[in-house]
């Protein structure tokens, strides 16, 4: 398969564009704008000099040993600039480091111990991870090789590196990149960041025993900083609700095919359009009592998507995929009817 590389931020562009209009200081400055977009043409420059043979990307081909390492960017736009922890080091005083580390881990060993999946390209990929990129940069990314961490700006957002459903999140990207390729537009591009969404509260509540009841299905609660106390980017649950104020604006997520986003912006809606198939999956977590039995489901259809795969077309998808897994033992019976029943109620399918 071609693993097309996609830059993915994980604050929209949309919330970056509110939050430059509706306030002072670090969070509107342009430079939040320049650093995405350094990162946005470095990934092209690396994808050039792929394509015209040159050595590929920004990493070097995996080592097979899923090892982390984090680095230092030291403030800069750059990545790789000092490396401050690797795999087996002693901790560090850096709290940065310390959560990318420690967070990556929880992600690795996750996709191991539930899905048995050898790190994010299932062949051992190292986990390379950036901290302290910019200066009071209010996002975090995945590029296709990489994990960078802003330090957010201490008032509308935290370090992106603290919470586990970032990392969670921004790697999964590179899963669906090496699983099925989902191009980062439209429908498939929602997809993508739906898939990243069902990963990474899986691994949340993985890591913290919780129940489909007991979690908050929240996505991005905590990096919110003290401007911003108690909202969240999204919800699985009730896609829509989950921010609304002078700041943000209000979640303009739909929870039903019918109310779906079709202009331009946001890639064609890659992450408001990501709330309809979110809400399926919260649904059939909750009636099958348990996220990691639906995220096994999930993660099996993942691989039988195709790059341009339509909401109907992963609908499908899903649905065999738990009759699959229900011949085989691993996941309860009726788990096919209830995850039609839960992608019928958010009008796919």
């Amino acid at each position: 398969m071609n693993h097309t590389r996609t830059i993915c931020h994980f604050v929209p562009p949309y919330v970056q564009s509110e939050v430059s209009k509706n306030t002072d200081g670090a969070a509107a400055d342009k430079s939040q704008k320049s650093l995405s977009d350094a990162a946005r043409k470095r990934r092209g420059d690396a994808l050039g000099r792929s394509a015209r043979g040159a050595a590929p990307g920004l990493a070097p081909a995996p080592t097979g040993t899923s090892r982390r390492e984090v680095y230092d960017s030291a403030n800069t736009a750059n990545q790789r600039v000092t490396l401050v922890r690797p795999e087996g080091s002693p901790e560090t005083k850096d709290v940065e480091v310390i959560n990318a580390y420690d967070n990556a881990g929880v992600v690795r060993g996750y996709f191991k111990q539930v899905l048995n999946r050898d790190s994010i390209d299932n062949t051992g990929l190292d986990l390379i991870l950036n901290v302290h990129y910019g200066t009071a940069y209010n996002n975090a990314f995945w590029d296709g090789d990489e994990m960078t961490f802003g330090d957010g700006d201490g008032v509308i957002f935290a370090g992106f590196a603290r919470s586990l459903d970032v990392v969670a999140h921004e790697l999964a990207h590179g899963v669906t990149q090496y699983a099925s390729g989902l191009i980062y537009q439209k429908e498939s591009g929602a997809l993508n960041e739906h898939f990243s969404d069902v990963f990474g509260t899986s691994i949340t509540q993985w890591a913290n025993h919780e129940s489909p009841e007991q979690a908050d299905w929240l996505i991005g609660d905590e990096i919110m900083g003290p401007d911003l106390y108690g909202e969240a980017l999204r919800s699985m649950r009730h896609p829509g609700t989950a921010y609304d104020n002078p700041i943000l604006g209000k979640d303009p997520q739909p929870d039903h095919y019918a109310n779906r986003y079709t202009g331009t912006g946001d890639n064609g809606g890659v992450h408001i359009n990501s709330g309809i198939p979110n809400r399926a999956f919260y649904l059939a977590a909750t009636e099958l009592g348990d996220t990691l039995v639906a995220a096994r489901i999930w993660y099996h259809a993942l691989h039988f998507l195709v790059p341009n795969s339509t909401f109907a077309q992963a609908a499908v998808q899903v649905a065999e995929s738990a009759r699959i897994l229900v011949k085989a033992g691993v996941v309860p019976k009726g788990a096919a009817q209830i995850v039609r029943g839960a992608w019928h109620a958010v009008g796919v399918g």
